[in-house]
């Protein structure tokens, strides 16, 4: 697995098809292991960075390939998870890790709350500024945007292995990750973690800022990285998650107005 680079240091961003004409808005947190040339790789070598402590493998191929698929938009983060998480709140304990899945990242050590503060200035608050006008800009067209996460997970985690070829995380909105869990057993015949390996109701920052507080539909969809580590894997997620996602988005029900109140505010 090759380490991705950026001819542009300034980019915190990726931007697929702005124009897209569906509803849909897909993101990728983790898209990248990318460490920007100033923090020096964070004391890491390659191997490393190339671990899925620094990013989702295989995610960024299958929302491009979704991208392509389903005529969306997606944005994409194009900095390690190391540097700093894009789904995590900043200050969060897992925001900036100084240990990740047991390697101990040394540029994040010592960091003080400046150098913190300034990656996300530069990482964080761009990424999440780019969804908000995108789903801004699908919503002059349509009445409801739809907001669909794409990650990946590591197949053993602390020893443990994870019989889940994929999960579909979500919270008090199940009007896209009810069809999706019922298509890919029933339809694909995986095993699939609903809200696992991890729960959609303690850990989903990104699709609870931008969907869960404006009554968008969301979910986040987790694919374990074995399935999806070559083009090859990617390309078959890709395609199936598209004809699942091309059936509920065609479902009014999956567009229509959230009737239960809103606690949080916009971000």
């Amino acid at each position: 697995m090759q380490l991705q680079s950026n001819s542009d240091e300034s980019l915190s961003v990726e931007i697929v098809d702005a124009n897209a004409g569906s509803p849909l808005l897909l993101v990728c947190d983790h898209a990248s292991n990318r460490i920007p040339a100033q923090l020096r790789g964070l004391g890491l070598p390659p191997a490393e960075l190339a671990r899925h402590i620094a990013w989702d493998i295989g995610a960024a191929a299958v929302c491009r390939r979704l991208a392509s698929r389903l005529g969306a938009g997606a944005v994409m983060s194009t900095v390690s998870r190391l540097v700093i998480d894009c789904n995590r709140p900043p200050g969060h304990p897992t925001s900036i890790c100084a240990v990740s899945d047991g390697t101990a990242v040394p540029g994040n050590q010592t960091l003080s709350a400046a150098e913190a503060a300034d990656r996300v200035r530069q990482y964080f608050r761009p990424y999440h500024e780019e969804i908000r006008n995108q789903l801004h800009r699908l919503e002059k067209r349509v009445d409801t945007a739809m907001l669909v996460a794409i990650h990946s997970f590591t197949p053993v985690l602390g020893g443990r292995a994870r019989p889940w070829e994929v999960g579909v995380l979500w919270n008090r909105d199940p009007r896209l990750a009810m069809p999706l869990i019922d298509g890919l057993r029933t339809d694909g015949g995986f095993t699939v973690g609903d809200n696992e390996p991890y729960s959609g109701r303690e850990s989903n920052y990104t699709v609870d800022l931008h969907g869960d507080t404006f009554g968008r539909p969301h979910v986040s969809i987790e694919i374990r990285q074995d399935q999806i580590a070559n083009e090859e894997g990617a390309s078959y997620w890709g395609d199936l998650l598209a004809d699942l996602l091309a059936r509920v988005l065609a479902d009014p029900a999956s567009r229509c107005r959230r009737m239960f109140p809103v606690a949080r505010t916009a971000g």
